[in-house]
Protein backbone atom coordinates (compact mmCIF):
# COMPACT_ATOMS: atom_id res chain seq x y z
CA UNK A 1 0.00 0.00 0.00
CA UNK A 2 1.39 3.75 -0.88
CA UNK A 3 1.83 6.00 1.76
CA UNK A 4 0.60 9.33 0.96
CA UNK A 5 1.26 13.10 3.64
CA UNK A 6 -0.85 15.68 3.59
CA UNK A 7 0.02 19.24 4.56
CA UNK A 8 -0.60 22.86 4.31
CA UNK A 9 1.92 25.38 2.92
CA UNK A 10 1.20 28.65 2.91
CA UNK A 11 -2.51 28.26 3.17
CA UNK A 12 -2.05 25.61 0.27
CA UNK A 13 -3.27 21.74 1.11
CA UNK A 14 -1.24 19.72 -0.57
CA UNK A 15 -1.32 15.97 -0.54
CA UNK A 16 1.93 14.22 -1.74
CA UNK A 17 3.72 10.24 -2.26
CA UNK A 18 5.90 9.10 0.45
CA UNK A 19 7.99 6.73 1.08
CA UNK A 20 10.60 5.47 3.78
CA UNK A 21 13.89 4.97 1.48
CA UNK A 22 13.69 8.23 0.67
CA UNK A 23 12.59 9.96 3.63
CA UNK A 24 13.16 9.86 7.64
CA UNK A 25 9.35 11.04 8.15
CA UNK A 26 6.80 13.53 6.67
CA UNK A 27 8.22 16.67 7.88
CA UNK A 28 11.11 16.05 5.44
CA UNK A 29 9.29 14.64 2.12
CA UNK A 30 6.96 18.08 2.85
CA UNK A 31 10.41 19.91 2.26
CA UNK A 32 11.72 18.25 -0.15
CA UNK A 33 8.42 18.86 -1.84
CA UNK A 34 8.48 22.96 -1.57
CA UNK A 35 12.19 23.29 -2.29
CA UNK A 36 13.66 23.97 1.75
CA UNK A 37 17.25 23.10 2.60
CA UNK A 38 17.26 21.38 5.87
CA UNK A 39 21.03 21.60 6.48
CA UNK A 40 20.71 23.92 9.25
CA UNK A 41 17.05 22.30 10.93
CA UNK A 42 18.76 18.85 10.92
CA UNK A 43 22.27 20.26 12.30
CA UNK A 44 20.65 21.92 15.21
CA UNK A 45 18.06 18.97 15.86
CA UNK A 46 21.12 16.66 15.78
CA UNK A 47 22.45 18.50 18.79
CA UNK A 48 19.03 18.39 20.85
CA UNK A 49 18.85 15.23 20.80
CA UNK A 50 22.13 14.87 22.22
CA UNK A 51 21.39 17.56 24.62
CA UNK A 52 17.43 17.90 25.77
CA UNK A 53 16.31 15.31 28.80
CA UNK A 54 13.22 14.70 26.85
CA UNK A 55 11.81 14.34 23.47
CA UNK A 56 9.07 17.11 23.77
CA UNK A 57 11.77 19.67 23.03
CA UNK A 58 12.69 18.11 20.16
CA UNK A 59 9.20 18.02 18.92
CA UNK A 60 8.86 21.44 19.82
CA UNK A 61 11.37 22.78 17.91
CA UNK A 62 10.41 20.77 14.81
CA UNK A 63 6.82 22.35 14.99
CA UNK A 64 7.75 25.71 15.22
CA UNK A 65 10.62 25.38 12.66
CA UNK A 66 8.42 24.06 10.30
CA UNK A 67 5.33 26.27 11.39
CA UNK A 68 8.03 29.50 10.62
CA UNK A 69 8.43 27.57 6.86
CA UNK A 70 4.95 27.78 6.48
CA UNK A 71 3.82 24.68 6.87
CA UNK A 72 1.13 23.32 8.87
CA UNK A 73 -1.31 20.06 9.42
CA UNK A 74 1.71 18.00 8.09
CA UNK A 75 0.51 14.31 8.55
CA UNK A 76 0.13 10.88 6.56
CA UNK A 77 -2.81 10.40 5.16
CA UNK A 78 -5.52 8.02 6.88
CA UNK A 79 -6.59 5.38 4.07
CA UNK A 80 -9.99 3.60 5.05
CA UNK A 81 -9.86 -0.09 4.95
CA UNK A 82 -12.88 -1.40 2.91
CA UNK A 83 -16.02 -2.37 4.98
CA UNK A 84 -18.28 -5.93 4.63
CA UNK A 85 -21.80 -5.57 4.08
Amino acid sequence: MARQVTYLYKGQRKVIAFSFDRFRDPYEAAAAEEGIDLTQFLAMEKQLMQTAKDKSAIKNYRLQTFSKFGFAEIAFVRENPPTEE
